[in-house]
């Protein structure tokens, strides 16, 4: 039983053997293995040979560089230059003043019926937006007694008519803006008021003469708004202490004499007319330009004398 058992695992012990005789004759007949890479340091048991002072250690890994210095912009260094000497700011330009207001304050906001403060002297005006058959006898008269007077030119009325724009600033009378085209400026829009009174600003200047800062108003059509645009725009507004009604003409019911009566009665200091240099255009009639000398005449008897605005005005 036990022969019989022996002989059956005599083969296996056999095949165990053989494969242990093969195992070592290959570990006999192949290359050992190489070393792998070094390790980033040495290991805890590691043996770090001794150091020769003035050699470099090589074993220990190397130390890091000090930073180099360089004088080259692109290292990141400003280049050495020699002193610069930066000049102190130049001073700062004085401020410009202002430029002087156009017209008095104390006029702002007004639509002036009388002088202010002015003593026994008298304003005559003369609005010219139709036509101008009465100016050659208004300057004749004015001319005769010595009298300067104001004008109220329309920026119309100069473009057609420069040559009568040349004889009034001839004589030596102030010339004013009376609008573009007369028309009613409590009804205009601001952006039309300027158009208006920049428009017959430039005619007149292209006539030869300069109507600022004296402004009347068409009608005298005005209001505080109004007033105020006109002020924005560098004029001071001017109406009348009396108006002569001349311009109804007789087919009116006027006649010299009731133009002369009228400026009597409102005879006072600093007292402004109103007159018209055109005609009448139902009858033709120039009343104002009629009775002017009788007007001169009775004013100048009663102690008074006359001016233009911006003479009285301090312009």
């Amino acid at each position: 039983m036990q022969a019989s058992e022996a002989r059956r695992r005599a083969p296996a012990i056999a095949l165990v053997a053989g494969l242990a005789g093969l195992a070592i004759v290959l570990a006999l007949l192949l290359p050992a293995p190489t070393a792998g890479p070094p390790s980033a340091g040495p290991s805890p048991s590691a043996t770090v040979p001794p150091t020769t002072p003035g050699l470099p250690n090589p074993g220990a890994s190397p130390s890091p560089q000090a930073p180099q210095e360089s004088d080259t912009p692109e290292a990141g260094q400003s280049p050495v230059e020699p002193p610069v000497t930066v000049p102190p700011p130049p001073p700062a330009a004085p401020a410009t003043p202002a430029p002087p207001a156009p017209f008095p304050e104390s006029l702002r906001g007004q639509d002036l019926t009388v002088i202010p403060g002015a003593g026994r002297v008298v304003a005559l005006t003369f609005d010219a937006g139709a036509n101008a058959a009465g100016l050659p006898k208004i300057l004749s008269a004015l001319a005769a007694r010595g009298v300067p007077g104001t004008f109220f030119l329309t920026g119309n009325w100069a473009a057609n008519n420069p040559q009568a724009v040349a004889q009034i600033t001839a004589a030596g009378h102030r010339v004013a803006n009376h609008s573009m085209t007369h028309p009613e400026f409590t009804g205009l829009g601001d952006d039309q008021i300027a158009q208006q009174v920049r428009g017959a600003e430039q005619a007149i200047l292209a006539a030869g003469a300069d109507p600022r800062p004296l402004f009347r108003f068409p009608y005298g059509e005005r209001d505080a708004r109004t007033i105020a645009a006109v002020n924005t725009l560098g004029y001071v507004a001017v109406r009348w202490t009396v108006d002569t009604l001349g311009w109804k003409g007789t087919s009116g019911g006027v006649g010299v004499q009731t133009v002369a009566d009228r400026v009597q009665a409102g005879l006072q200091p600093g007292e402004i007319v109103l007159m018209h240099i055109g005609s009448n255009p139902d009858d033709g009639t120039t009343l104002d330009a009629d009775a002017l000398p009788q007007v001169i005449d009775r004013v100048t008897a009663a102690g008074y004398g006359f001016a233009t605005l911006d003479a009285l005005l301090g312009l």
